[in-house]
């Protein structure tokens, strides 16, 4: 028998090889394209907190209380994160997407705020989003066309954001403007490392849920336009 027509068991049948190859591609390019389209819905609720968090004038709040406000809006996101995940494989799992996404866009507001005291505020908050967008879709686009497998470094950037985030919660207690920079910068490493890393784990169908997919991307996108954001007020922000 040739090779190539050995039956494989798939669910619900035996297909050949080049067939069950072709039905599994199928699948990760849905579960690609249902996260693309997800991801793109998912930034329009973050525009709708900004937006809110604007309106309301919720940099105030992180203004009067630069400790407690930034640590009720953390574990507001991480709570919001355990729904989703909790509600992953339902459709009410896209809902609460959103409803994460819609938080996040609230914890935008300070920064925001703070760019908007700047003259040049409002082009680097466009300059922040564009070159957020070039990173991830040539990140992207190289794991797709290439379709390397970046699983190797899970563990590492695991532990890379953990320690991120424990640097970050101790500088909300220290406030050392070069230690802000530093963190920043490392940012911008780590979560165009997470691109790569999560693009690749669909591509490779290391990650079949759409949903769980847009949550990883996201964060990585959301973070990197902020890590950005504040590099480039800090170096190129001119004061009104």
């Amino acid at each position: 028998m040739d090779p190539k027509l050995q039956p494989v068991s798939v669910p619900g049948s035996r297909l050949p090889l080049e067939q069950a190859g072709g039905t599994l591609a199928l699948e990760r390019n849905k579960v690609l394209r249902n996260t693309y389209w997800l991801l793109a819905l998912s930034l329009l609720p973050t525009v709708g907190g900004a937006l809110v968090g604007t309106q309301f004038n919720l940099a105030r709040v992180f203004a009067a209380y630069p400790i407690a406000a930034p640590l009720v809006m953390f574990g507001l996101m991480i709570g919001s994160l355990f729904v989703v995940t909790a509600l992953r494989n339902s459709a009410l799992g896209v809902v609460a997407l959103f409803g994460f996404t819609f938080i996040a866009g609230l914890a935008l507001t300070p920064i925001l705020t703070y760019a908007a005291g700047f003259a040049n505020g409002g082009q680097l908050v466009a300059l922040a989003g564009g070159m957020t967008a070039v990173i991830f879709f040539a990140l992207a686009g190289f794991a797709t066309v290439t379709k390397k497998d970046f699983s190797f470094m899970g563990k590492f950037l695991f532990v890379g954001l953990i320690l991120l985030i424990v640097a970050s919660l101790a500088n909300l207690f220290f406030q050392v403007p070069a230690a802000s920079l530093t963190i920043s910068a490392i940012a911008v490493l780590l979560f165009s490392a997470y691109i790569l890393y999560d693009v690749s784990r669909i591509v490779n169908g290391g990650e079949t849920n759409y949903i769980m997919a847009t949550m990883g991307l996201f964060l990585s996108i959301y973070n990197l336009f902020v890590s950005l954001l504040n590099l480039l007020l800090a170096f190129t922000g001119q004061r009104e």
